[in-house]
């Protein structure tokens, strides 16, 4: 994806994010982050917001300690004045986004073409799982996500997040797991295909279709695996993926692929 269309997946997203939260009760539970209110929701995603916002804008060149992220960040607003501000903040940082020159430095933490690239798509998604969770909270399904951006999430998560030194998905054992989409994106060369080789080190991952058969395949929409994938979606609601193997391996990843 082009950083325009992350961020306008950004803008679409947040937008998508508030109006589930207007028509929900702050107190809701989230379902799908089972130690939050939507209250939480709101405060968390609108302080990472404010947090990339800064980072951007400010072309700092190295994160943000605890002080200076509260700087940044601002009083966390009351239940009366949540929705508000978030929106403000999200607009805030779209604005930031869009005004960036394409050659901007700044600190980032996954591989990216550039930090603008990265900071773009990362907020892209870090919003669409979000507002997956405030739709939960409003007991209504939103809109399944463009397969664009699905194969893009997946693609962040299993060769951005899960390859990093501080990932937590090990196995004692070798173990593959095989992610085949059966959709693509208008214009992409074919659906997506990631294999991830777990071991006691961190995952590696290839792009490339091996003749071998996986210790686990998983084969389903782009939009369902991104959900599957963030752990969002359990694996008995994912009715149109098909697993295929060792399903302990799915269990694995539910446990172990977390991003903190």
């Amino acid at each position: 994806m082009e950083i325009t269309e992350h961020i306008e997946a950004l803008r679409h997203e947040g937008t998508r994010l508030a109006r589930a939260a207007a028509r929900t009760e702050l107190s809701a539970p989230v379902p799908t982050c089972p130690e939050w209110q939507l209250a939480d929701l709101l405060r968390h995603v609108g302080y990472v917001h404010r947090w990339a916002d800064a980072i951007v804008s400010r072309r700092l060149q190295a994160p943000l300690d605890d002080a200076g992220a509260a700087a940044a960040v601002g009083p966390m607003p009351s239940d009366a004045g949540l929705l508000d501000w978030f929106r403000e903040g999200h607009a805030a940082l779209v604005d930031t986004l869009t005004g960036a020159p394409a050659d901007l430095e700044c600190w980032s933490f996954l591989p990216s073409p550039s930090p603008l690239a990265f900071w773009a798509r990362r907020q892209a998604h870090e919003t669409a799982i979000h507002r997956h969770d405030a739709d939960a909270a409003a007991g209504a399904p939103g809109p399944a996500v463009d397969p664009a951006l699905a194969l893009d999430g997946i693609d962040e998560l299993v060769r951005g997040f899960m390859t990093r030194s501080r990932a937590t998905l090990r196995s004692d054992r070798p173990r593959t797991l095989q992610v085949r989409t059966t959709d693509s994106a208008d214009g992409a060369d074919g659906a997506g295909s990631w294999r991830l080789t777990i071991t006691q080190e961190p995952p590696t991952v290839t792009t490339d279709e091996r003749p071998e058969p996986a210790d686990l395949t998983l084969t389903g929409p782009a939009h369902e695996l991104y959900l599957l994938l963030w752990n969002r979606l359990p694996a008995e609601q994912a009715r149109e993926v098909e697993a295929t193997g060792d399903r302990d391996l799915l269990a694995l990843w539910n446990d172990a692929a977390t991003i903190r």
